[in-house]
């Protein structure tokens, strides 16, 4: 099983703890003025620059587009907006021409919380029915327009540009049980890519915990927010993986891949400090992953999703610790 390590986690903070990822992950974020196009010469040299600095750490990158949002989360009229999704479909291409113009074998996680939307948002959480510009795209004239069309239009253009890309969905539960969030993922066309993304938690669990909590913490209810080690208490490591469990078996057993797995270090005392918040996913996965294994999962990406989220410089040194011990007897893929 491999690990990674995302936002907030700078490749020189990782050499200087002798840290050498398996994964490096990079958002790509924005539509048009600003975007992830413009954040280097020539527009999307920035994906060029970025793959070469993972090489260079021995890692093999992965790209999280997030661009959806860029009309505001959750607007779902965007995407039948022919202005906005001309836009949007130019830099999609963009992002594969140069993930292929690299040669580099490469993850792309294709728009987090953006299903998750479509599920809570779409007429009866049917994405049929959710009207979406896909067809206006030369290479996906034959889709239909509406989220199903937008999702396998994200999968053709990865296949025509970036073969050597590895494509995942980003399933979001956001209060469903397993069997509806798979079954819409389904519907949607995720079967049709290589692996899934199981969505750990964007926050330490201290953040939602202290009182009031940062505004990127809040309105998240009354928990108990950190995990449950003995499994035995809820919410608890064993419980999220026979939900992803039972996630991939709607999507024909595709690999697995947890990503924006936070950071922060165990504790008794719940709360904590930005950077400092207590959390318990690095501690649990890396001591456990035959557990993971066993569901498929080929990867863990750790990261925060927050200003206030632990990372390498925060951590005490957890994560090189930890990663160091895992690497002296790793664990074997489920084949």
């Amino acid at each position: 099983m491999l690990a990674g390590l995302g936002a907030g986690n700078a490749i020189q903070d990782m050499t200087s703890q002798q840290i050498r990822a398996d994964i490096i992950d990079t958002y790509l974020v924005g539509v048009g003025a600003g975007s992830w196009p413009t954040w280097n010469s020539p527009d999307g040299a920035y994906i060029t620059y970025v793959a070469a600095n993972v090489k260079a750490a021995g890692a093999v990158p992965m790209f999280t587009l997030y661009q959806m949002a860029s009309k505001g989360e959750g607007n779902l009229s965007a995407i039948n907006d022919a202005t906005f999704m001309a836009s949007y479909w130019a830099q999609v291409k963009l992002m594969y021409q140069k993930i292929g113009a690299t040669g580099l074998p490469t993850l792309v996680n294709l728009e987090p919380d953006f299903w998750g939307f479509v599920l809570t948002g779409a007429p009866g959480g049917d994405p049929t029915k959710q009207p979406a510009r896909v067809s206006m795209v030369t290479e996906c004239a034959s889709q239909p327009d509406n989220v199903v069309g937008l999702a396998g239009c994200l999968v053709t253009l990865g296949r025509t540009y970036a073969p050597q890309a590895k494509i995942g969905f980003p399933p979001s539960f956001w209060g469903r049980d397993a069997a509806t969030v798979g079954n819409f993922m389904l519907k949607v066309g995720a079967d049709k890519a290589d692996f899934i993304v199981a969505q750990t938690s964007d926050r330490d669990a201290g953040c939602f915990e202290v009182s009031p909590p940062p505004a990127e913490c809040a309105g998240r209810g009354n928990g108990p927010f950190y995990w449950d080690e003995t499994n035995v208490a809820t919410p608890s490591f064993r419980q999220n993986l026979d939900e992803w469990s039972a996630v991939r078996s709607a999507l024909g057993k595709l690999p697995i891949l947890y990503w924006q797995t936070p950071m922060g270090v165990p504790s008794a005392t719940p709360g904590g400090t930005p950077g400092h918040f207590r959390d318990n996913h690095v501690q649990y996965m890396l001591t456990h992953a035959t557990d993971y294994t066993a569901i498929g999962v080929f990867a863990i990406v750790f990261s925060g999703g927050g200003s206030t989220s632990a990372n390498i410089t925060t951590d005490g040194g957890q994560f090189a610790r930890l990663f160091k011990a895992y690497l002296a007897n790793p664990a074997p893929l489920d084949r």
